[in-house]
C-alpha cells in the first residue's frame, strides 16, 4: 500500500530519512521540469534540483501541513531557482552580438507573417531563450511564471511570497526590459 505525504513526512521527521527518497521519487519530475525553465545545461538543472530537495529535507519541520506538500515543494523549487539565477547574474556577460543577423532578420519576418513550420517555431524558441536569457533574475521568473507556465498572478505571489502588487510591478518592469533587449537587437541589425 502506497503511504501518503503526510505519513512519509512524519515516517521522515522520525528518523526514518529513506522515506524521504519516495518524496523524492513522486516530485523529481515536476522539479526537474520547473528547473530546466531557469537553467540551460543539464549539469545547471541537475544542481537546482539536488539544491531543492537538500533544502526541502533540511527544512522539512517548518512544514505546516497547511496546504499540500507538492505546493510547499514547488514553492521552494521556484525559490531555488531564482537564487540560482540571481547569483549566475552576477557571472555572467552576453554581449548582444549573440543575436545574429539571420535571426533578427527572421524575427522580422516572422512578425509580418507568422508559420507554423517546426523550423520557425524551433528560430522563435531560439530568440525566445536569448531574450529570457538577457533578462534580469526577477524578471526571468516572473516572465516564465506568467507567461511560460501561465500562473495567475495570485499563484506567483504564493510561489516567490511577493505581494500581488509587487508581482504586477514586476512583471510589467520585466515586459519593458524584454522590450528593450528587443529594441536593442533591431537597433544592431541596422548599424
Amino acid at each position: 500500500m502506497e503511504r501518503t505525504d503526510t505519513e512519509l513526512i512524519a515516517a521522515v521527521l522520525d528518523g526514518d530519512t529513506a522515506s524521504f527518497e519516495l518524496l523524492i521519487q513522486k516530485y523529481q519530475p515536476r522539479v526537474f521540469a520547473s528547473a530546466r525553465r531557469y537553467a540551460r545545461r543539464e549539469s545547471e538543472v541537475e544542481d537546482i534540483v539536488q539544491e531543492v530537495f537538500i533544502k526541502a529535507f533540511q527544512k522539512l519541520a517548518s512544514f505546516r501541513r497547511e496546504a499540500p506538500f507538492e505546493h510547499w515543494l514547488m514553492r521552494l523549487a521556484v525559490r531555488t531557482c531564482y537564487d540560482y539565477l540571481r547569483s549566475h547574474q552576477r557571472n555572467r556577460e552576453t554581449p548582444f552580438a549573440d543575436i545574429t543577423l539571420q535571426e533578427t532578420d527572421w524575427l522580422d519576418q516572422f512578425i509580418a507573417s507568422p508559420t507554423r513550420d517546426n523550423e520557425a517555431v524551433n528560430a522563435a524558441r531560439a530568440i525566445v531563450e536569448k531574450v529570457m536569457s538577457k533578462l534580469s533574475p526577477a524578471a526571468r521568473l516572473v516572465i516564465t511564471l506568467l507567461e511560460i507556465e501561465e500562473r495567475s498572478v495570485k499563484e506567483i505571489a504564493e510561489l516567490t511570497g511577493w505581494s500581488v502588487s509587487l508581482v504586477k510591478v514586476r512583471a510589467f518592469r520585466a515586459r519593458s526590459e524584454m522590450r528593450r533587449i528587443l529594441e536593442r537587437m533591431d537597433r544592431g541589425k541596422y548599424l
